[in-house]
């Protein structure tokens, strides 16, 4: 067994523990989460993802089992690591190579945590419309992680395999990015609803599948009549799991602007999944008060996209990975900052919702 494959089968082991840790305590009482709860799980989440850039960080040579300068070169030659060796010196340059690793991870959660703020306005507008309990609401998420956790490591490691193939996919990925900038910036001021009857998912779901139609507790499935039944809540989760698999199409290449070694990818990526709940928790009520948040992501995927896009020119003048993080830090800083000083109005919020035309989805 290879050391990458001995890495990640750790990696996954460790996620399982974690998840069936807060299945099996944070969602032991059937009740809503509290603000107090949620800044305890997000605080011990972000916790495990710098412990892991410390790990990285003294033994990210052991994921590529570097033995040799060889190795090294290899890899790094690989993956596009912006990281020179020292000539006859393989422990210092594994230190150097350690520290980019190490940084690139943690540059890439931060991208994706930043990138999960605009998921969390979407999936609470989805509770919203679709009147779920809010003691409910960490089943759901729980669950869609898991759905998460799979589609992204496929989407991961085969666009890494693309990417070390085709060196152009670069370019298309960047220029989505650019058009993904512009498109979220265009329509930033956009009032987002969602229409329960006519989402492609519930039409798809009536049309193949047996729908209840009232929520049943916690409850995805129930038998009625003598017939398995969806509950509205799995609908919901479904629809959860598509506008993940949405936003994902935003992120993983995003992140791939980071870093090309697609265990990094992966590993950051997980990492701010895994805080997208406690996350969603913290934030649920004041995500849609931060008025210049979509200005902030918007500059952010152009950012990451013009940085694909004039990669080999950014790798002559020595770009690196540091400089990536500042601008990444500083960008999201100065949307949050300014939020926080000219906070929206009240009557001018974008979450809207009409309690009376989705009557036959209540408890």
């Amino acid at each position: 067994m290879s050391h990458e494959l001995i890495f990640l089968t750790g990696f996954l082991l460790f996620i399982a523990f974690i998840l069936a840790l807060d299945l099996g305590i944070f969602n032991r009482k059937k009740s809503a989460i509290s603000l107090k709860q949620a800044g305890v799980m997000s605080f011990l989440f972000v916790s495990l993802a710098v412990v892991f850039y410390f790990l990285l960080l003294y033994y990210g040579d052991y994921i590529h089992d570097i033995t040799s300068m060889q190795k090294l070169e290899a890899v790094i030659h690989k993956h596009h690591h912006p990281v020179k060796v020292i000539p006859g010196n393989l422990e210092h340059s594994i230190v150097l190579y350690n520290q980019n690793l190490a940084l690139e991870f943690f540059t890439g959660y931060v991208v994706e945590y930043a990138l999960s703020v605009d998921n969390i306005f979407v999936i609470l507008l989805i509770f919203t419309s679709f009147n779920v309990a809010k003691n409910n609401y960490h089943r759901v998420l729980f669950w869609g992680i898991l759905g998460a956790l799979v589609m992204r490591f496929v989407f991961i490691f085969v666009g890494a395999a693309l990417i070390n193939k085709f060196d152009w996919i670069l370019y298309i990925f960047g220029a989505f990015l650019v058009y993904s900038g512009i498109k979220m910036y265009l329509e930033r001021n956009n009032h987002e609803k969602i229409d329960t009857h006519e989402h492609p998912v519930v039409k798809f779901a009536n049309k193949h599948f047996k729908v209840h139609n009232h929520f049943v507790g916690d409850k995805f499935w129930i038998k009625s009549e003598g017939i398995w039944k969806m509950t509205p809540l799995f609908l919901v989760l479904i629809i959860v799991e598509f506008t993940d698999l949405i936003f994902a199409v935003d992120s993983i290449p995003a992140i791939f602007s980071v870093t090309k070694d697609p265990y990094i990818v992966f590993f950051s990526n997980i990492f701010a999944i895994l805080g997208l709940r406690s996350m969603f928790f913290l934030l649920a009520g004041i995500v849609d008060k931060l008025r210049y948040l979509k200005i902030g992501l918007a500059v952010l995927l152009l950012f990451i996209g013009f940085k694909m896009l004039l990669h080999s020119y950014l790798d002559e003048i020595g770009f690196k990975t540091t400089h990536s993080l500042i601008i990444i830090v500083a960008i999201l800083g100065i949307s949050v900052v300014a939020s926080l000083l000219n906070p929206i109005k009240v009557k001018d919020r974008k979450l809207h919702y009409d309690p009376e035309k989705d009557e036959h989805l209540r408890h």
